[in-house]
């Protein structure tokens, strides 16, 4: 097997070089990344965490009654937050909102076009599966690398890492819902004569609004889930006490980290749950 090992396809050295030379050529694309990060963080912590706790949670529950229309779902967020708040984890539980507020916008901004350009071109999306592939599969760890070599530690290299692991999310079940938009309700909207922008806003985007929809909750749970990835770079947020907690071996204090992380992510799915067709 010398012959097969013996000559070792650069991999590593290669990227290493590609790391050095973006780390050069590439710091103002990076600062100027990361100045609006952290502006965009800013404002959601200070929305979070200005007001009263209550307030948040009333806030809360109008936005589910908003969405969903049944009061025993408003309930449930609400007990959920106010559990939270039992619990003295709401400056950690709005850190790890703000993150993951942070990553859906950004997320759903670059991912619903993309999905949407990927269903009108095939061949477009035949090229970027592979690339989604691997950035669903690679392990998350290795996002930290490139995230700190750039970005440095703190808020910032945890969101950026969060966003390329659950942007395939929206852009595969925008996707979906495009690309399976009946060829029945495409060909009355072009009888009708609709152009191009009108099928899309009018007959496209409504079809696959669900989708969409479930895009969104998807890069909700694919972003909590990385909270606690999150804070080994230094992110603040739930992930912090459950480091804490597993550094310590506290088997309470991982518990009650743990089990705040669920109570949210169900409140979230409850709040923005959509009834597929």
């Amino acid at each position: 097997m010398d012959w097969l090992t013996g000559t070792k396809i650069p991999v590593g050295a290669t990227a290493s070089r590609i790391f050095d030379w973006l780390q050069v050529n590439g710091a103002w694309v990076f600062d100027a990344i990361s100045d609006a990060m952290d502006a965009l963080i800013g404002w959601l912590l200070w929305a979070f965490q200005t007001p009263h706790p209550l307030i948040v949670v009333v806030v809360f529950a109008a936005l589910t009654w908003l969405l969903q229309r049944r009061l025993s779902t408003c309930i449930l967020v609400a007990a959920a937050f106010l559990f939270v708040l039992n619990q003295g984890y709401w400056e950690e539980t709005t850190e790890s909102l703000t993150l993951v507020l942070a990553s859906c916008l950004v997320c759903m901004a670059v991912g619903v076009p993309i999905g949407i350009a990927a269903a009108h071109r095939p061949t477009l999306y035949a090229w970027m599966r592979p690339v989604l592939d691997l950035m669903q599969t690679l392990p998350t760890f290795v996002y930290l690398i490139p995230a700190i070599v750039f970005f440095g530690i703190g808020m910032v290299p945890g969101l950026l890492a969060t966003v390329i692991f659950v942007l395939p999310a929206p852009i595969r079940l925008t996707h979906l819902g495009i690309s399976s938009t009946p060829a029945a309700l495409m060909e009355a909207a072009e009888a009708f004569g609709a152009t191009d922008r009108q099928r899309l806003w009018k007959v496209e985007l409504p079809y696959a609004f669900p989708q969409i929809m479930a895009g969104l909750n998807q890069t909700i749970m694919l972003s909590l889930s990385m909270v606690v990835i999150a804070a080994l770079v230094g992110a603040d947020g739930l992930g912090v006490p459950v480091v804490r907690a597993l550094n310590q071996v506290n088997t309470a204090l991982g518990f009650e980290a743990g089990l705040v992380i669920v109570v949210v992510a169900v409140a979230l799915d409850r709040m923005l749950r959509v009834e597929q067709r």
